[in-house]
């Protein structure tokens, strides 16, 4: 789904960014134009880079178990 139609941002390309360690709207913009020209996308955005923040809140690491 667009969530920028004036810079074709679409909701694939915030997560991509966000698993690419983005955390700000302001990142964000820098990396793909977002929020840089209407403007009206900036707060959906921010509610899709939290809700990535809080779904990886709880990953942990894995490590292997010792022999």
């Amino acid at each position: 789904m667009y969530v920028c139609i004036c810079h074709g941002v679409t909701d694939s390309d915030i997560r991509a960014a966000a698993e690419a360690g983005v955390t700000t709207v302001s990142e964000l913009t820098m990396r793909t134009g977002l929020a840089s020209g209407c403007g009206s996308c900036g707060d959906y955005a921010a509610e899709l880079l939290a809700e990535h923040r809080a779904a990886r809140a709880f990953d942990l690491p894995v490590y292997a178990v010792a022999a």
